[in-house]
C-alpha cells in the first residue's frame, strides 16, 4: 500500500505539503514518518470508481 493513493493522505495548501489526516498515536506516527509501516490499518483506496466497476 502506498500513502499517495490513500484517501486519508491529503494536501495542505496553506503549508504546501501532504499529511495523513488520521489521528495516529505516537508509535504509528513514528512508523509513518520513517516509512517503516509494513501495512497501514487505516489505508483506504482513493479509487472513487471502484464501486461503479464492481456494479458492472
Amino acid at each position: 500500500m502506498n500513502c499517495d493513493s490513500c484517501v486519508h493522505y491529503v494536501y495542505d495548501d496553506e503549508y504546501d505539503y501532504y499529511y495523513c489526516e488520521v489521528d495516529l498515536d505516537e508509535d504509528e506516527m513514528y512508523r509513518f514518518i520513517t516509512g517503516n509501516n509494513k501495512e497501514c490499518p487505516y489505508y483506504r483506496d482513493d479509487d472513487e470508481y471502484k464501486v461503479v466497476r464492481h456494479q458492472m
